[in-house]
């Protein structure tokens, strides 16, 4: 006969043992409780019968002394049927937390080679899934719809911190920043997935769908003129590094990123290597262009920055924008005016201005071709209105 656990008083009654007492809830699946000590609250444990192995897996469920112990039963079944139901499904044995999934994402980046994605995804983990946070403790097989509302939520409150570190956060982060954070959170997920740890995404299926249109074209046009005056309105370690963006149409960190050798005057070539593209690609310059670059590798080690500051330090993100607006200011530019638009526009003047393809346009910045033609493309209806005009009888 089986031991009755579904009741405070028959567990109370039951005499201390390590072996656990085991209640049949379904046919392979068993209920356990286990009670070491007379005053112990016990502790509870799922067992699974593997049938192809008729071997028994183990699942602690822990002592669940949050719940009350009336409802303490009910509670067990209940995790003891999910756990049940997940390995029927195919799902691993072993639970592991949203945060430990976080961890083996960026190991399996790393293990294929892309550690730029790898390091970026840590970054947002570290910030958004610390290990005691209630998202990063939830276990990947009970997690539910609500931990991850509750953590969106809190997302898309935060505040933009300052560059100043010293003033209030006031503005709101962006939809597009959000996405990010949201997408590589989703990964992660997925990759456990994957694995088994999981038997299905309804968890975040929904609730980390990505915010529609956060991405907006980047509208900000500065033409020929307005680039030359920012150029020449900027401090002279910043103008080089805005000419070479206004000259090959990387992002400003790809191009920040960029060593002495990554140019070779020898075949006046140019190998870009830390981008969102994630692997190496090589651009031919032209002699102009390979004449500047071959000036800012000039006596520098092959593993210099090819940009730097005044202080010999490589430009980044946090160290351009101050001079960058000023620059912009004095160059009369508008005010919303950012270092990623001569990015944009040189973009935009090798499909309107230039007639380059879009193929050649997506390898030299790095980019699908998919994402041009969605960014780009009403230049190409332009090219398309012209040409049909040539047909004209």
């Amino acid at each position: 006969m089986a031991t009755k656990i579904d009741s405070q008083t028959s567990r109370d009654n039951l005499k201390a043992r390590h072996a656990p007492y085991w209640f049949k809830v379904r046919t392979s699946c068993h209920l356990g409780y286990r009670k070491t000590t007379a005053g112990s609250a016990g502790t509870w444990l799922a067992r699974y019968r593997e049938e192809s192995t008729g071997k028994y897996e183990l699942h602690s469920l822990g002592a669940l002394d949050s719940i009350t112990p009336g409802k303490r039963y009910d509670e067990a079944v209940r995790l003891a049927g999910e756990w049940f139901d997940h390995r029927r499904a195919g799902g691993a044995a072993a639970s592991i937390t949203v945060a430990k999934a976080c961890t083996r994402y960026v190991q399996h980046l790393r293990d294929h080679g892309r550690e730029a994605s790898a390091k970026d995804a840590e970054a947002r983990f570290r910030r958004w899934v610390a290990p005691n946070s209630r998202l990063g403790m939830a276990q990947l097989d009970r997690l539910t719809p609500a931990v991850l509302n509750d953590w969106r939520v809190k997302l898309s409150k935060t505040l933009v911190i300052p560059q100043d570190k010293s003033k209030t956060p006031t503005k709101p982060r962006a939809p597009g920043s959000i996405n990010r954070d949201m997408a590589v959170i989703k990964a992660a997920l997925n990759l456990a997935l994957e694995d088994g740890f999981a038997t299905n995404a309804n968890a975040w299926i929904t609730k980390l769908r990505p915010i529609k249109d956060a991405d907006q074209r980047r509208e900000r046009y500065l033409d020929a003129d307005q680039r030359r005056a920012l150029i020449a309105a900027a401090q002279d370690d910043l103008a080089p590094f805005l000419r070479a963006l206004s000259l090959v149409p990387l992002r400003p960190g790809a191009m920040a990123a960029l060593t002495a050798g990554s140019y070779d005057r020898r075949l006046n070539q140019l190998t870009v290597g830390k981008d969102k593209a994630g692997r190496d690609r090589k651009i031919t310059l032209p002699a102009s262009t390979g004449a500047f670059f071959s000036e800012q590798a000039k006596d520098k080690l092959p593993a210099a920055p090819l940009f730097t500051r005044a202080d010999g330090k490589r430009w980044d993100k946090d160290a351009w924008k101050t001079p960058f607006k000023a620059a912009a200011a004095a160059a009369g530019l508008p005010p919303d005016a950012v270092t990623y638009n001569l990015r944009h526009s040189a973009i935009t003047d090798l499909i309107a201005l230039h007639r380059l393809d879009t193929m050649t346009v997506a390898v030299l910045s790095g980019t699908s071709l998919a994402m041009i033609e969605q960014h780009y493309g009403h230049l190409l209806r332009d090219h398309a209105a012209d040409a049909l005009a040539k047909l004209a009888l």
